[in-house]
Parts: structure tokens; sequence; C-alpha cells
């Protein structure tokens, strides 16, 4: 019996560039800090992978995500990380390798699904899913760690600080971003695999 290779080499290099460009993006410079907003372009690569991979891929990628923000909550990178990680860890664990696999990994399986019936559709679903699912998981993580996000709050309504000290600008930007260029960087990415 032959045994069917789960990838091919070139799919491996595709995987293993998006792989680079996750860590790359999240460790080094893939936060844009612009006033109190944190433009975070690691995104793109986990919505690519998943649409030209599957979802197996984007769970992959956001999972190599989280790990690389779980790090730098560990190193105390922003003082807000600092204080989630010294008063919850477990959740703070939990959050930050959860939101990019889910989201990752709902972005495939939705684009699979939808692509069958119309890929551009399929396309714009997927992109703004991630970031939705992203900051959605992360908002349920901060609840979750009431104490630290109270702390940090100044004893203000921890969901109002929440939503807008930590996530509205964030997560509008990082949307909007990852529907105009990741179903660009597909297409260029289809066009690519075509003329190969």
């Amino acid at each position: 019996m032959e045994r069917k290779e789960l990838f091919s080499a070139k799919e491996l290099t595709g995987i293993a560039v998006l792989l680079a460009l996750v860590i790359v993006l999240q460790a080094f410079g893939g936060t844009v800090v612009i006033g109190a907003v944190q433009l975070n372009f690691t995104l793109i690569p986990i919505v690519l992978g998943a649409i030209v991979f599957g979802a197996g891929v984007g769970a992959f990628l956001g999972f190599a995500c989280g790990v690389v923000v779980l790090v730098q909550v560990i190193m105390g990178a922003v003082p807000f990380y600092a204080l989630i990680w010294a008063n919850d860890p477990i959740a703070t664990v939990l959050t930050c390798t959860v939101k990019t696999t889910a989201a990752g990994a709902l972005a495939g399986w939705l684009y699979a699904l939808l692509s069958k019936k119309n890929e551009r559709a399929a396309l714009f679903v997927a992109s703004g899913l991630v970031p939705v699912v992203n900051t959605a998981i992360f908002i349920l993580g901060c609840l979750c760690m009431t104490n630290s996000v109270y702390g940090m709050a100044g004893g203000q309504n921890v969901l109002v600080f929440i939503l807008v000290g930590l996530v509205t600008f964030n997560f509008f930007i990082e949307f909007a971003v990852n529907l105009l260029v990741a179903p660009a960087l597909q297409r260029v990415i289809q066009v690519v695999v075509k003329r190969k």
C-alpha cells in the first residue's frame, strides 16, 4: 500500500514561510504602535495559512503565534501582560494560546465551507473572522482574570475598560487591515502557484 504524504514539499515550504512570518512579525515587528493603538499584522499570515492550506494549518500558525505572545507575556513585554500573568497565569496561558489557534482553525473551516458557493465572499468572511475570534476570546479571557483587569482599570467597570481601553481601536483597525490585505495577498499566491 502506498503511503500518501500529508503535504507536498512545495506546501511545506509555503507553511514554513508563513510560520516564519508569524514568529518574526509577532516577536520583532508585526506590531506598529500609533498612540494608544497597537496594529498587529501577525493575523494576516494566520488567515492566509487557513485559506490556502486549511483549518489545521490555520490552527497551527495561530498556536505558534499564541506561544510567542505567551513568551512575551511571561517576559513582561507590556505592563498589562505582566499584570495578568502575575495574577492569573492559567487563564493567561489559555487566553494566549486558544485565541489565535481557534481563530486560525475557524477561518480555515469557514473558508472551506463557503468557498464552494462563493470564493470571494469566503475570502472576506475568513479574513474578517480571524480578528473577531481573536478579540472575542481575548475579551472572555480578560473577564476570567477579573482581579488583574480590575486593578488595571483603577476600579472602573472592567468590561468598559476592556472594550474601550484595550480592544476598541485595535480590533477595528486589525479587522480593516485583514479585510483589505489578506484577500489581496491570497490572490497573489494563487497567481504565483498557477505560474509554477
